[in-house]
Order: structure tokens, then sequence, then C-alpha cells
């Protein structure tokens, strides 16, 4: 009898579910699955939290985390490999990466993450207010140093082809689309209308971790010096110098600005960084730990050449300790830049104060060598440096190795290096056959990622030459 009846109970429940679940109104739900980015982000509060998760996507090891800084220097003649490593990062320091690449992969995959969170939070249609405004205009800063990164690592420089292949541009959500790669022109063009943008709609100055009105405009100066548009790269510059109210870097706060790894809320220095707190970090994969002596890696240390740059009074020297390296290993300059490995990490430079100067010196000339040698030698003084004094080319070429001494191991190098088609030629330090890399070198963009050309016939033949 018991079991008859439970028998009956479970059939009416069945039934009753049956019926519930063939309502129109049940029907005509969307499954969690299949939201649109514009019912996902339909509040103010959407939007800010959609543009942490962005912020987040810089992080990753193969992103800002990581691969990018140390690529803008392993490809370069700023950091080796020593003997004694953990083969992180062989392959770019022999030259000899292929369509394979994970780290090629890992940076491709990740800055279109970013792209495709910044592209939600620019189309979604909440109103329009201060915070919205806000939060759209950090999105746009973010969809242009993500474009910015992809064209310079996997294009031609500007400076070199800009008609030729740059990169897929993407600005809508459209999980079916198979686009082509735009030219270098192209994405130039919109990652400079993205800075415009960001530069209109931002009000307000969180801190160095969150864009700022005056950090895409710092990146819209790096952008036209990358270009060599330099007139506009001085104006961008000087903007941010004049107004944006960020406080100079000198040798008496140098030593604790690369200690400190708290992000920073006084505006000294710091444009934009990206953020490695206490939570939200890489742990044993962080960029700390690349060149930490403290850590259990330090596979990347100071190229010779650069280490000889610097003058004995020079603050910058003592970031680079001369130390034995493995433990019982001979002494030899090594990274200190990064020195947080525990608890809140160091965090990745991206724009600084100093380098607006620099850029500012560059674009300087040939027009005014007085100016010129005014910006650049505002850090050369607050550095304990030699003053520059010298002229016509030898002026140039000062100002190029101040950006090596000034930007080391913060990504810049390589990307100088590129933008003025340059060899790289590189010390005793890296491998026989990787000392002298020609601007012609197929090797000197990445390939697009055998996955991303397998997946998009598209691009397939629009594979960078020599990886076919």
């Amino acid at each position: 009898m018991i079991r008859s009846i439970k028998n009956k109970l479970f059939l009416l429940l069945v039934a009753a579910v049956a019926f519930t679940s063939c309502k129109k109104s049940f029907l005509e739900l969307n499954p969690p699955t299949s939201l649109t980015p514009g019912q996902a982000l339909a509040t103010e509060a959407d939007l800010q939290v959609a543009l942490r998760g962005a912020y987040a996507g810089l992080r990753g090891v193969d992103y800002f985390g990581r691969s990018v800084p140390i690529l803008g220097d392993i490809m370069a003649d700023n950091t080796y490999q020593h003997a004694v490593n953990t083969n992180r990062y062989t392959l770019f320091n022999t030259y000899s990466f292929v369509v394979t690449d994970g780290n090629a992969l890992g940076l491709w995959t990740s800055a279109y993450s970013v792209i495709l969170r910044a592209n939600n939070i620019i189309n979604s249609p909440v109103a329009s207010n201060a915070n919205v405004s806000q939060y759209k205009g950090e999105a746009y800063a973010l969809r242009a140093l993500s474009y910015f990164t992809l064209v310079r690592y996997f294009s031609k420089p500007f400076t070199e082809a800009p008609d030729s292949y740059g990169v897929p541009l993407v600005t809508t959500y459209n999980p079916d689309d198979k686009p082509g790669r735009a030219t270098v022109a192209q994405v130039y063009a919109l990652i400079l209308s993205d800075l415009t943008q960001a530069y209109t709609l931002m009000t307000k100055y969180t801190n160095s971790s969150q864009f700022s009105k005056y950090a895409a405009k710092g990146l819209e100066a790096k952008v036209h010096m990358t270009m060599g548009t330099k007139a506009s790269a001085l104006a961008a510059a000087l903007d941010v110098i004049n107004n944006g109210g960020f406080g100079s870097l000198t040798a008496a706060n140098h030593a604790a600005y690369w200690t400190s790894p708290a992000i920073r809320t006084d505006k000294l220095e710091t444009l934009f960084e990206v953020s490695s707190d206490a939570v939200g970090n890489l742990s044993f994969d962080a960029l700390s730990y690349l060149y930490s002596q403290a850590g259990n890696y330090g596979d990347l240390v100071v190229a010779d050449d650069l280490y000889a740059l610097f003058g004995a009074a020079d603050v910058r020297k003592a970031l680079y300790p001369v130390v034995p390296r493995p433990a019982a290993g001979a002494a030899i300059p090594t990274v200190n830049k990064y020195p947080a490995i525990t608890g809140d990490l160091s965090e990745t430079k991206v724009l600084r104060l100093s380098e607006m100067y620099l850029i500012a010196a560059e674009a300087s000339l040939p027009a005014s060598e007085a100016n010129a040698l005014t910006y650049v030698n505002y850090v050369t003084s607050r550095r304990g440096a030699d003053a520059i004094a010298s002229t016509g080319n030898q002026l140039f070429e000062d100002i190029i190795t101040e950006r090596r001494k000034e930007l080391a191991f913060e990504g810049d190098r390589y990307m100088d290096l590129q933008r003025l088609k340059r060899t790289v030629s590189r010390s005793t330090n890296y491998p026989a056959a990787a000392r002298t890399i020609d601007f012609t070198n197929f090797r000197r963009i990445l390939p697009i990622p055998q996955s991303e050309t397998d997946a998009n016939p598209t691009i397939k033949a629009q594979q960078n030459s020599g990886y076919n």
C-alpha cells in the first residue's frame, strides 16, 4: 500500500514538472550559457565587474604577467638565459621558435580575450553616466593596449610596412566570425581612435593599476613614437608631463619605488601598471620569479654590455646586484627590479612618467636639440648619471641608449630596435648562432599560432613569411 502511494505521488510529480516545463514562458527563457553580451552587461554594476575581469586578463602568464615584458628584453640584447635554467624562454634566447610555440599562442589568446571583454563593455547598452563613461573609457584603453601589443609582436613595424598584414580587428561579439588580418595601418588607426575615446570619456584617477585619462595619453605618445609621427608623440608626451599631475622619480626615492610592490595612489611616476596583489597573482609563474635570485628560478640575468652602461654613481645600477648565479656559481649581474616574490608580488610597469620625458627628447629631434637635451637630462639628473651634452646623430644615439638604461627589463628594448629597424646585436652572453639577428630575419616577428590558422581558414593563407 505504501509503495503504491509513493508510486502515484511520483507520477503526479513527473506530470506536474512536464506540464510546467511546457509553458510558453518557460520555453522563452534563455539558458545562462546563451546570454548575449547585452543581456549579461545590463547594469552599471555589471560593467564594473566585467572591467575588473578585463584587467585581470592582463595578468596572464603569457601576457603582461610575464611573457610580454620578458620577450621585450630577451629578444633584444638586455637579458639572456643563464646556463643553469628551468628551460623557460629557451627558444627566444636562441631565436628558434616555431608556429607551435606556446608563449606566442598564449600571448595571442590572452590579448584577444582582453579585447573580447573590452568589446562587451564598449558595446553595452547601459545608459550613460559619469561612471559608465569612465568604465567604457578604460575599456577603450585596454583594447588599444591589447591591439598595440599584438600588432608590434605579430606584424612588421609601422615604420617599415604600414600596408602589410597586421592582426584581425574584432570590435563586436560574433562567435562564428573568421576574420582575416587588417593592415598594420588599419590596426594603428583603431588604436588611436580608441585612445581618443578613452581620453575623452575618462574623468577619474583611481590608482596606478587602472587606466586614467593621462595614462591613455601616455600610451598615445608611445604609439605615435612607434609610428614615427614625432610631432604627435611630442604633443601627447607634453600633455602628460604638463597636465597629468604625476610626480617625478628621483635618486632619493628610486630604491623605495622599485622595492614597493603596492599599487600607487600618490601619482608618483607610474602612469599604468599591471597589478599582482596578494590574492590575484601568478605565484611561481610571476615575472619576479624569472628574474629574482631569491626565488626558485632566476633564469634570466643582465647582459654584460648593458650593465657596463651604468656609471658608479647611477642609482639604477643598484637594481642589478652582482651575485653568485646559481648560489654556488660565479658572481654576475642579476635583475632585482622586481624583488617581491611572496604575498603582494612586484607589479609589471607598463607606462611611466620618465618614458614621457624620453619620448619628448627623441621627438624633439632634429628640430630642437636644446629641448631634446632638456628632456633627456631631466631623467639623467634624477638618476645620478652623467649629463648628456652631445649633438647631431650622437645625441639621438645617446637618447636611445638612455631609453635602454631607464626602461631595461620593462619590455621596451626590442620594440625600440623594431621601430628603428635595427639589427639585434647581442653580446657573447648569448649562443654564438643567435648573436646577430638581422632586421630581415623572419623571426623578428612572431608566427601566427598554428592553432589559429588551423581554426580560421581566412587567416591560414596570411601566415607571416618564413613560417609557412
